[in-house]
């Protein structure tokens, strides 16, 4: 799985940071606890994803179960009135009538199915922007807040240099 290769790869550079001018500075303790409670929080999530697969063709054999039981049921009791003309129409038409029913239902099932999916699915999502935007942007501001601190610190060594610079060259005067 991709994120979880992400997560190696976030925790290897965790590992092998340094204080060096060019690599960047992190707070390894900070960064693995991060992943780590990516890590805790996935399989939750993927293991709500497999119930909702689960439920899916759960419902989708139940509701073909019950379509067949429905159509079972019209044919029985168009057998029963095959004997006389009217009744067989009648029987005709009733059959007709509980296959549009059954017809109807089950595609009604199929779409409160798919619509119960998706609500899951969706709010499975939003729980991924969330951790997404707590860990990552977090994360992500951190790196800024070092880099600025990095950055200052430059600044003042370069403006301290200047000043010796400045000093050795009036005093050597």
């Amino acid at each position: 799985m991709k994120v979880l290769d992400l997560l190696d790869e976030l925790e290897e550079i965790a590992s092998t940071s340094t204080g060096m001018l060019n690599r960047i500075i992190v707070d390894k303790s900070e960064l693995q606890e991060i992943v780590k409670e990516i890590r805790n929080a996935l399989p939750d999530e993927i293991q709500q994803a497999q119930f909702i697969k689960n439920e899916r063709q759960r419902i989708l054999e139940e509701a073909k179960h019950e379509y067949e039981l429905l159509i079972k049921d019209a044919e029985k009791q168009a057998e029963i009135m095959i004997d006389q003309h009217e009744i067989t129409q009648q029987s005709k038409q009733r059959s007709r009538e509980i296959l549009t029913d059954a017809e109807t239902r089950v595609k009604q099932l199929k779409m409160d199915t798919y619509e119960y999916i998706d609500k899951i699915l969706f709010d499975f999502q939003e729980k991924m922007d969330v951790l997404n935007g707590k860990y990552f942007g977090e994360m992500f501001n951190n790196m800024q807040v070092t880099f600025d601190d990095i950055n200052e610190k430059l600044l003042e060594n370069r403006n301290e240099i200047k000043d010796l610079a400045y000093r050795t060259q009036v005093e050597g005067e």
